[in-house]
C-alpha cells in the first residue's frame, strides 16, 4: 500500500511560482514512475508531468517551459516547480504514483492551486 500526502498548493497572482511537494509511504520502489495530474472545475484529470526513475520526463505541451518535475527517491518524494502560472492553470494538483509491477496506481488527496489576480 502506497500513501500520498500533498503540499504546496495556494493563491497566487499570475506570473507568479509555487513549488508541489508529494510525500509517499509505504513500498515505493524507486523504478515506480511517480507524476503530477491536475482537475479543474467541470473538467476531466489531466497529465501536467511524470517521472521515471531514470529521470525521464513527460510534460504536457501546455506546461512545458513553465513547469519542472523533480524526485528525490531517498525521500520518496515528487517536486512539481511551476512558474510563470496562469489563470487556467488553476485546478486541484494530485500526486501519482503507478507501480512498475503490477501497474497499480495510487493518488493524494489533492491540493488546490487558484492563480488570480
Amino acid at each position: 500500500q502506497v500513501q500520498l500526502v500533498e503540499s504546496g498548493g495556494g493563491l497566487v497572482q499570475p506570473g507568479g511560482s509555487l513549488r508541489l511537494s508529494c510525500v509517499a509511504s509505504g513500498t515505493i520502489f524507486s523504478f515506480d514512475t511517480m507524476g503530477w495530474y491536475r482537475q479543474a472545475p467541470g473538467k476531466q484529470r489531466e497529465l501536467v508531468a511524470t517521472i521515471t526513475s531514470g529521470q525521464s520526463t513527460n510534460v504536457a505541451d501546455s506546461v512545458k517551459g513553465r513547469f519542472t518535475i523533480s524526485r528525490d527517491n531517498a525521500r520518496k518524494t515528487v517536486y512539481l516547480q511551476m512558474n510563470s502560472l496562469k489563470p487556467e492553470d488553476t485546478a486541484v494538483y494530485f500526486c501519482n504514483v503507478h507501480k512498475v509491477v503490477g501497474s497499480a496506481d495510487y493518488w493524494g488527496q489533492g491540493t488546490q492551486v487558484t492563480v488570480s489576480s
